[in-house]
């Protein structure tokens, strides 16, 4: 059973995911991060902000299907 307290995470998750997606990444990064408010510990939010922060940095191409390049290994 899932509790309440993930369940909101979830709700937060999946926002920034679908603004994610649609290339909002400063509105996905702040959804991740109400996340990590709940749960600090969630490694995906976490992984998340990181890509969000780096695709404000330096955005994808046009023509970005919604997979991450990772820069090393």
């Amino acid at each position: 059973m899932v509790s309440e307290k993930m369940k909101s995470v979830l709700v937060h998750y999946n926002q920034g995911l679908t603004l994610y997606k649609a290339r909002k990444f400063q509105e996905a990064k702040e959804e991740f991060k109400k996340g990590l408010a709940i749960h600090p510990e969630d490694g995906p939010s976490k992984l998340y902000i990181e890509r969000c922060d780096d695709y404000i940095a330096d955005p994808p191409p046009e023509d970005w299907d919604g997979v991450y390049n990772m820069k090393t290994k």
